[in-house]
């Protein structure tokens, strides 16, 4: 299956998707992972402009870990702001085992399917914008529900 996405350049995109793109790679700086050493940020963007960020926070038993699209999420429904989201930026910093050369930091299946979730209580789909992971500044566009098209209990 194909997923339906655009490619681009990063100063090729609209200043209000740099800004997020921006917020994505600051927070990833403050992720807790000494474990993978893979750290990623996630910025949601709400429809007034403002942004929701998020890291991931590993642990001991990674199962237990959290992803940074998860982390970004939970902070938004915590602010009783879920419903306001319109974009996710995510962005990584390290080396991911098994990650091929050009290859693009994407949500994880379980990320994939609380973005899904997301798309349900908003009422829209999300833009996502994802980052290469070789320094290039390339960004993958596409949506969640291109993401996760048959999402389960998702409507």
């Amino acid at each position: 299956m194909t997923i339906a996405c655009t490619e681009s350049l990063l100063d090729q995109l609209p200043e209000t998707d740099r800004a997020l793109i921006a917020a994505a790679r600051a927070v990833a700086a403050n992720a807790h992972a000494p474990y993978s050493k893979f750290h990623v940020g996630a910025a949601g963007r709400y429809a007034s402009g403002e942004t929701v960020v998020g890291a991931n926070f590993e642990n001991a038993s990674f199962g237990l870990s959290l992803c940074a699209e998860t982390v970004m999420i939970a902070t938004a429904s915590a602010q009783g702001r879920l419903r306001e989201l319109t974009a996710v930026a995510i962005f990584a910093d390290g080396d991911l085992d098994g990650a091929d050369i050009g290859a693009f930091i994407a949500p994880c299946g379980r990320c994939r399917q609380i973005l899904a979730e997301a798309v349900g209580l908003c009422g829209r789909d999300l833009d996502v914008l994802m980052m290469s992971m070789d320094g290039s500044n390339r960004v993958r566009r596409t949506t969640a529900k291109a993401l996760l098209p048959l999402a389960f209990g998702a409507g």
